[in-house]
This record gives C-alpha cells, sequence and structure tokens, in this order.
C-alpha cells in the first residue's frame, strides 16, 4: 500500500471503507503471529519494534527506554518478542508514549504497565476524548471484546518536553486524525553525527469522514485542524521520519534496502522527506475533502 493509497487518494464511501478494513484485518486478526517482523535499528539508539501492520519505535536513553506507541491488544505477544530479540528487557521501558487515542495504538499499554511498571503517556485531549466518548477508540471493530481503553499516568501537553537519559523529545499537540494526536522530535546520535527524528503521530482519514463525524459527535472542524496541524509543523527540520504505520514513510521498503545493501547510505535519513510528507498529506485531504467525503 502507497502514502496515497493510505490517506485516502482512492477514498471510497464510508460504509465500504469500514467493511474493506473488517475484511482485510481477518486474518490478521486470526493469525498475528504471520505479521510478527525482526526487529531491526534504524539509527542510533532508535529501533522498529512493530509488526507489519502497525509501527513501534523504541529509544533507548542509556537509563531506561522509551517506546512510541505499544501496537494492536492481539500483538502483545509480538511487541515482548521484538524487545526481546532487539536485546533490551521490557522491564527497563520507563514511558509508552502514545501517539493519539486509537486502540490499534495503545493496545499493550494496560499489560506493560501491569508487567512491567511503565508509565503510559497520551495528550490530554485524546485522555478527554476516550474519557467523554469511549467508542472514539474503535474497541468495537476488534476481536478482544474485553479490552479497555487505558487510562494515561501523564497527560501530554503541547509543548511538553520528556526528559530520560540523554533524550529530550519535544512534543507539538497537532489536532488531526484524534483531536489530541501528537507530533514528536528528538535527536539521534550516530557516528559522531546528530540527526533530526519526525513523526507525526496520526494521518489517516478515516476519522474524518463526515458519517464519522456525525456518528462519533464530531465537529467538522476538525479537517480544517488538520490543515493547521500541517502547517504548524512544516517548517520542522527532520532527517528522519517515523511512519505510523508502515506503509506512510515505506518502512518495510527500507528496511528491504538496508538487507539488501548493508553498508550503503542508510534510506530512513532524507532530510527532504518531511515535507514531501506533509505535502502529500495536505494534498490528499483536499482530493478527499473535494470528493465529498
Amino acid at each position: 500500500m502507497s502514502i496515497q493509497e493510505h490517506l485516502g487518494a482512492h477514498a471510497v464511501p464510508y460504509k465500504d471503507m469500514m467493511a474493506d478494513y473488517k475484511k482485510r484485518n481477518e486474518d490478521f486478526f486470526r493469525h498475528p503471529s504471520k505479521y510478527y517482523m525482526k526487529p531491526f535499528r534504524i539509527l542510533g539508539d532508535l529501533w522498529y519494534v512493530g509488526d507489519t501492520r502497525v509501527c513501534v519505535h523504541l529509544l533507548d536513553t542509556h537509563d531506561g527506554l522509551i517506546l512510541f506507541d505499544s501496537g494492536f491488544p492481539h500483538t502483545v505477544h509480538m511487541l515482548t518478542q521484538a524487545i526481546w530479540e532487539a536485546g533490551f528487557d521490557p522491564r527497563d521501558i520507563r514511558y509508552i508514549i502514545h501517539s493519539h487515542g486509537h486502540y490499534d495504538h495503545f493496545g499493550a499499554a494496560n499489560d506493560f504497565r501491569e508487567l512491567y511498571g511503565c508509565k503510559i503517556l497520551l495528550s490530554a485531549a485524546d485522555a478527554a476524548m476516550l474519557r467523554d466518548n469511549p467508542a472514539t477508540s474503535f474497541l468495537e471493530h476488534i476481536p478482544c471484546p474485553l479490552a479497555e481503553n487505558p487510562v494515561p499516568d501523564i497527560e501530554m501537553q503541547d509543548g511538553d518536553i520528556i526528559r530520560l537519559g540523554d533524550v529530550a523529545i519535544r512534543c507539538v499537540l497537532v489536532p488531526s486524525h484524534t483531536p489530541g494526536t501528537m507530533a514528536f522530535f528528538f535527536d539521534v546520535k550516530e557516528g559522531g553525527k546528530t540527526y533530526r527524528v519526525g513523526y507525526y503521530g496520526g494521518v489517516g482519514f478515516l476519522s474524518v469522514y463526515r458519517e464519522f463525524l456525525a456518528e462519533y459527535n464530531q465537529p467538522l472542524s476538525v479537517r480544517d485542524d488538520f490543515f493547521a496541524s500541517l502547517d504548524k509543523v512544516y517548517g520542522e527540520e527532520v532527517d528522519v521520519v517515523l511512519g505510523n504505520h508502515p506503509s506512510q514513510n515505506k518502512t518495510l521498503e527500507k528496511r528491504e534496502k538496508m538487507l539488501a545493501d548493508p553498508n550503503g547510505s542508510n534510506p530512513f535519513i532524507c532530510p527532504t522527506e518531511w515535507r514531501t510528507f506533509l505535502d502529500t498529506i495536505r494534498e490528499q485531504l483536499r482530493i478527499f475533502i473535494d470528493a465529498g467525503y
């Protein structure tokens, strides 16, 4: 799936989108381990520990580990395995920083907090969304009928700096995919150089359909917020773009390039990708809205 397809360049009516989503996920829900991906180091102390359907990133701060998102509720075992296979201990996780309040990105949060004592972080806006309207997390669409939304230990605000070890992560509120979607910016070092990492935490259009907004009592103005958020972070200088799902930044294709040419240039390092990424989102969002969805 290309980023254009992920974002809705070929958008379909809402009911057809939901039916297609269910069909595409059926095998994943029945046989999740088929979608396991061996963990790998992206750059410096930044690792990929997600699967082929949803991204999870691990950052070693040298004073504990940070996870960005925690996958689906039914793939907790895969995330644990990936962390171990990468050479880390889940008991060293201090924070799980969640990009937004949808179940496919906070699925392991409650289990990991119970097992390993880590703190769950979510934006204050999405924490309020889940309190006021729990169904907005989409839990009803997964094969885990008893799964629960997490209650965060820390509610992130726009401009917060999360510090751990030798890492400082800047949090920027970018209302878009959810009212409390966050973007994150931090540095990683390798070979005597410092690289800036950028992660825009949610760019899918499923939650900006007119039908979705009406069903979950959300204002149509969230679309204007989406455009404003893209502008808000457009000027950031970013060397490495992280994706929310592998299709967004071509995680799987970049990994294949790394394996094919281990001594070549790192395909994750691309100083022009951030603005190209945001430009693509803006263009496809305009197409989506102009199509009447």
